[in-house]
């Protein structure tokens, strides 16, 4: 009889320990298309019903798995056990049908920071003013004595003005506002100091991704730029997309990347830049005709859907040589299709000699380079393997339309 228990008992929890697997494994966040079928791999037993809040209250509708979602904009549903007992709850992005241009245009791009970012700290004559202040680097500073800071100038200018008394200064850590005072030191010229090194602008060289006409909208580079010194994100208050003039090309080797190098000198502004993502750097172009999309070699394209991309062949369009853009082959070897998490959707290889006898495989630079597959655009390159420059990671077409539509809706 307790042999028979115990089994019971062991059965009992191994079947509840594949349902929480099954539901633990479920993503907490997923993007459909318009129109594209919702079809989650629930275990029998388990319900999955659209939250919907009606006077103030919430309620549950019927199972809609299985069924087609149409309403453009976020969904919210929870899964049930035996339509009882919530399990949990995920988020649906529902992003209209979209048709891009491709680009692989090199561009430049120029940030000014929202603020003014630490990115150091120094003694000022023997003294470290900001020691213990809670200040760090990568933290901004938006504000001194309540007035805002918008550059370095203005920094510099408002310690200059103090004449060493205490400064009440509002900064951002971790997303956090928090507050914090700073007695400046005067060094040795005389100037009054906190003993803090500031950034208020990067720019960089990468690859135009795709432009929308019917916004006038354009994603580039598939990832963020981060601070080169404290590898943040950068948080933007905003930016310009202008041309570039490529240099030269460092080819990539084992252990050690390549690189497209080009100039931003005497370039000329494209449009402006107004959301610096995980998933790229988004704007709007200022005029179609800079930046000539009536000659685009691919022309308009519908985005693809996820379970449209396959392993297998597809191509990447990038600019190598100035006023020169090719396709070149590459060859998917992995699709990551539940990922919303990050830029690392799927693993590319570049298979394209003549791609590999220029630059080695994927380098700095050719970061937003657009991903095309039967006829559809479907991502972007991202990041490349360093031990293997022939390889790298890549994003998938929707996150960036995502950001590009959550982008345009913020703006209008």
């Amino acid at each position: 009889m307790n042999f028979f228990r115990k089994a019971l008992i062991i059965l009992s929890l191994t079947i509840i320990l594949i349902y929480v697997c099954n539901i633990t494994l479920l993503p907490d966040s997923i993007i459909l298309a318009q129109g594209e079928i919702l079809d989650l791999k629930a275990m029998y037993g388990i319900t999955i019903n659209e939250k919907k809040k009606e006077q103030g209250s919430v309620q549950a509708s019927s199972n809609i798995n299985k069924n087609t979602v149409n309403d453009v904009g976020k969904l919210d549903i929870n899964f049930n056990l035996f339509g009882k007992i919530p399990v949990k709850e995920m988020s649906v992005n529902v992003i209209p049908n979209t048709k891009v241009i491709p680009m692989g245009k090199a561009i430049g791009m120029k940030l000014y920071t929202d603020g003014v970012l630490v990115v150091g700290m120094t003694e000022i004559n023997g003294k470290s003013p900001c020691e213990n202040c809670g200040i760090h680097e990568g933290d901004r500073i938006i504000e001194i004595n309540k007035n805002k800071i918008n550059d370095t100038n203005e920094l510099i200018e408002t310690v200059s003005k103090s004449n060493g008394r205490v400064l009440e200064i509002k900064y951002e850590s971790n997303e956090e506002i928090k507050t914090t005072n700073i007695e400046p030191v005067k060094n040795g010229d005389n100037e009054y100091k906190l003993g803090l090194w500031v950034r208020d602008a990067t720019a960089g060289v990468g690859t135009m991704t795709f432009y929308e006409p019917s916004t006038g909208a354009f994603a580039t580079l598939g990832h963020g730029i981060a601070d080169i010194d404290t590898r943040q994100l950068i948080t933007i208050s905003n930016g310009e997309l202008v041309t570039t003039n490529i240099v030269s090309i460092v080819k990539g080797e084992k252990g050690k990347p390549g690189e497209i190098i080009g100039t931003i000198d005497n370039c000329v502004n494209l449009g402006e830049i107004n959301k610096n993502t995980e998933y790229g750097v988004y704007g709007k172009i200022s005029s179609s005709s800079r930046i000539n999309v009536q000659n685009e070699p691919l022309g308009e394209m519908e985005v693809a859907l996820r379970k449209e991309i396959k392993t297998g062949k597809a191509q990447i369009l990038c600019e190598l040589e100035n006023g020169k853009r090719e396709e070149y082959e590459i060859e998917i070897q992995k699709i990551y299709i539940n990922n919303n998490e990050n830029n690392k959707s799927m693993i590319v290889k570049i298979t394209d000699k003549r791609l590999i006898d220029k630059t080695g495989g994927i380098i700095q630079g050719m970061s937003g380079a657009p991903i095309i597959q039967n006829g559809k655009f479907i991502g972007a390159i991202t990041h490349v393997m360093v031990n293997d420059p022939t390889t790298g990671y890549a994003v998938f077409g929707d996150l960036m339309v995502e950001q590009m539509k959550e982008m345009n809706n913020s703006i209008k």
